[in-house]
Formats: structure tokens, sequence, C-alpha cells
């Protein structure tokens, strides 16, 4: 594995390391949840990202405790990030995870440093932080309360239930500051579930995280990621998708078609060999000018997404609406007081 041009000494060459091999601590576990899966424990020199300026992301700093994700989802696009370790960017990407231990007070000391200025941090945007490992590394608290403390805005996007667990937390932190929770479910379809994203709750269970956010004031809307051609964007399967993400109480629904970014494509195009073959042709040809689906055909699937959220009563132009935490008359922690939540 190439540790080596991500070292953890200061004086290592460009300062571009992150961790070095003498930093790695190997584990792996006998439980049943974890078997199979090799940990790679390190020590990070640093653990706010910038997010490059030529991305579509509309952030600029993210905070991402793992590498590697257990959700196994075939599609996901940070594939590619494995290669970076010299490891697998199919199996290998669901079973060997990075562990940034000391994520937590690493961000903390940042926070602190006056060279800080209390951007944005968005989390989950790579792997999620609230994959299977986070139940035993228990990273998310730390961090979430760093963010409390110093009243710095954060969202999370998350497959996994397990964000729950911090719901305290994050009510807390919503009192002195800007918080943004989404939960990705890009269909309902159980069949289409367990084959594509294996790893995962299942979406009815994703959408009842939706529901209980809600009703502790924190709303939460979601991302109707992936929309997978052919597979999950029938007129019929859009709307029962919609109809439960309305029913859940999500405060708006946003969709995103599949993207197959290099690592993500071949893994893909692999499964949809075996499962769907038929279609092997037809995803060439769509995919044959890049990563992304035609803008024709995202175009049309946020229109008819947009057109039933607005029937069944969600959307962007209710993104203004969401559910407010009444704010203390005299907050415990400095910093701005939360106005609404995304």
């Amino acid at each position: 594995m190439r540790w080596d041009n991500l070292g953890d000494d200061p004086a290592a060459s460009a300062g571009t390391a992150l961790f070095g091999a003498d930093a790695v601590t190997t584990r792996t576990f006998d439980t049943p949840e974890f078997r199979g899966i090799t940990f790679h424990e390190v020590r990070a020199r640093s653990i706010l990202n910038r997010v490059p300026g030529a991305s579509r992301m509309p952030f600029e700093w993210t905070v991402n405790p793992y590498r590697g994700c257990t959700h196994a989802c075939v599609y996901c696009f940070a594939r590619k990030t494995h290669s970076y370790l010299d490891l697998d960017t199919g199996l290998g990407f669901d079973s060997q995870i990075v562990v940034k231990t000391n994520a937590p007070e690493l961000l903390r000391g940042q926070l602190a440093s006056r060279r800080w200025q209390g951007a944005h941090i968005a989390m989950g945007t790579n792997v999620d932080c609230y994959q299977r490992a986070e139940g035993r590394y228990r990273l998310m608290p730390g961090i979430i309360a760093a963010l409390r403390d110093h009243a710095n805005p954060f969202s999370i996007l998350t497959k996994g239930t397990l964000i729950l667990r911090d719901l305290d937390l994050l009510v807390q932190a919503a009192e002195v500051t800007e918080v943004g929770i989404s939960v990705s479910v890009g269909f309902i379809d159980e069949e289409l579930w367990r084959t594509v994203e294996p790893g995962t709750p299942s979406p009815p269970r994703r959408l009842e995280v939706v529901g209980t956010l809600g009703e502790h004031g924190i709303g939460c809307g979601v991302l109707m990621a992936p929309v997978i051609p052919f597979l999950g964007d029938r007129p019929e399967q859009l709307r029962e998708t919609v109809r439960a993400v309305a029913d859940a109480g999500a405060t708006s629904v946003t969709p995103l078609v599949l993207h197959l970014r290099p690592g993500a494509r071949e893994w893909f195009m692999t499964w949809l060999r075996h499962h769907h073959p038929h279609l092997v042709g037809r995803y060439e040809r769509m995919y044959a000018d890049g990563a992304y689906a035609p803008t024709w055909y995202q175009r049309r699937i946020t229109r008819q997404v947009h057109e039933l959220a607005d029937e069944f009563g969600i959307g962007p132009a209710r993104r203004g609406a969401s559910r407010r935490i009444p704010v203390p008359e005299e907050p415990a922690l400095a910093g701005p007081t939360q106005l609404t939540l995304l």
C-alpha cells in the first residue's frame, strides 16, 4: 500500500503528506458486521479539505473521517480515491477502510486557528461518515461537538440511520449555528436497493430518519440520488419515491442522475454486465461522452421530479419553509444564532 507520500512527519517532502506508514495500524474484527473488512487506523495531519475550484460542489470545505465505505454502493463516485493508496477500487473500496482516528481533536484544533474564518463544512460528500465503521470508532460525536462549540455551520449527507445516535448533539449545534441534514434515497425499489446498495439501511429506514429529525425540529431534505437510467427512472418509480419522500416529511427533494466517474464506471459496468447484460449497450451510448448522462436526460428527470414534488407539496420552492429550532434567550455558546435550517 502506498503510504509514503502521505507521511505524518511535518518535514515530509513538499509538506503535502496526510499520514505516514509508521502511523498506520491495521486491524480486523471477527464480529459478524465487520467480517471480511480491514481497518487501517491512521493519525491524520489535517482534516479540513478544500474542494477543488473546478468542482461542481456548492461548498468549499469538507471533513472526511473515513476513506472507503462498507455501504458498497456499486456506483459510488469516490471509488477512484482508493487508487491513490494503491488500493483496489472495487471490493477493496468496500472492505479496506481508512479511519482517521484523530479526526475530532484535529478538527477542534483547526477550527480554533486564527486563520480559519468559519466557512461552511460539508460532510458525507465523499464517503458516508455514518457508515458501519462509525458504530465502532465513534468519530462523529467529537466532530459535531467541535463544530457546535465553535458555532461553525455544517451539513451532513448520509445513507446511514446511525446519525440518530447523535440527535442530541445535532439539536445543540442547531441552536447556535446553521445545520443542514440530507438523507440520500434515490429509489425505494427493494430489489434494486439490495443489488446496488447492499451495505446500506433500506430506503424506508432512511426515510424514518427524515421523519425523526423533523420531529425534533431539524428539517431534513432528501437527495434523490442516484436516479439510475433504465432501472429506476420509470414514471411510476419516480412517483412512488417522491410520494414516500413527501410522506416522510422531507423539506425538499433534489434529484441527481447517476454519474459514472473513472473507478466507479468500471465497477458499475461490471455489475451491469452480470445483472442486466441487455442494458450494457444502452449505457455505453448514454455515457459515451463522459461521466454524466446527456443534458436532455438530466433535465427530463429533474422536471419530472420537481413536478411530482409540487404535487405532493415538497420541493425547491419550499426550502425556505424548513422547521426552525427555538433560539434560547441566553445561548450558552458564543456565535451566530440559527435563523433557519437548510
